[in-house]
């Protein structure tokens, strides 16, 4: 099974669902890979000091030469392993403009590793580019995270075509496993009109738990661990705890 956790905005708890969320997978036993392609490298720097990082998502994809040597490091979490990102992803776009094979990069660089994973969970950047485009035609899911806030579902109807067009020629077993509430405030109005909202327009797409507002989620990378094992009995790692289940349930 392979996730890509997408949003093209940002601030809406990606990066945090792609950590979590393969961390509360690891945690049941489960070999998981967690493939981070946002230039930012936010997934990474959870997990690693960014001067031990060699090879990255940027070498896998642009020539391939770690096919027989995989860029993978492992993380704090046991079955929890990383292809980090580094800013030179940013290039790639540019380094693929005209490349017949562009859209399929990724596709053809981790089937190696679909046989030592069991689970892979992509966290892609905050746009609809080639990159995005890449983690799609790759995987097997899609999960949406969207911030119940004001301007929530701004770009969600870009982000749905870009996901069917993948779907109607070069991946058509993509599925949307679904969208889930991140960054909720129940206690403010404003938090809970637009959930309903999100509800309306989601329906039975729309996962039961909702991610709330956590200082320590906001935490836990700094020390470059999981919520699981930084704040065990915490909401956020009681809510993706539940959230894993639901994933399972669905697929």
């Amino acid at each position: 099974m392979i996730i890509a956790i997408t949003n093209q905005k940002g601030g809406v708890g990606k990066t945090t669902t792609a950590i979590n969320l393969a961390a509360a997978f690891a945690r049941r036993g489960t070999k998981t890979l967690l493939l981070d392609l946002d230039p930012q490298a936010n997934s990474s720097i959870s997990f690693l000091d960014p001067l031990s990082i060699n090879g990255s998502a940027y070498e896998l994809m642009m020539d391939g030469q770690m096919a027989g040597e995989m860029p993978l490091y492992k993380t704090s979490v046991e079955n929890l392993d990383i292809v980090p990102s580094r800013i030179s992803l940013a290039k790639l776009e540019s380094k693929l403009v005209g490349d017949f094979d562009a859209p399929f990069r990724l596709k053809d660089r981790i089937e190696p590793l679909k046989k030592l994973y069991k689970v892979i969970v992509i966290d892609t950047p905050p746009t609809l580019g080639l990159i995005t485009v890449n983690a799609l035609v790759a995987s097997s899911h899609v999960l949406i995270p969207i911030q119940s806030s004001y301007f929530a579902l701004e770009g969600t109807d870009d982000l749905l075509e870009t996901i069917e067009k993948v779907k109607a020629r070069p991946n058509p077993k993509l599925e949307v496993l679904g969208v889930v509430v991140t960054l909720h405030d129940k206690r403010t109005t404003l938090g809970r009109e637009v959930f309903e909202q999100i509800r309306r327009v989601f329906g039975p797409k729309l996962f039961e738990t909702v991610i709330t507002k956590s200082v320590r989620l906001e935490e836990s990378p700094a020390y470059k661990e999981s919520i699981f094992t930084f704040a065990p009995q915490s909401s956020g790692a009681v809510e993706y705890e539940k959230l894993c289940n639901e994933v399972i349930s669905r697929v």
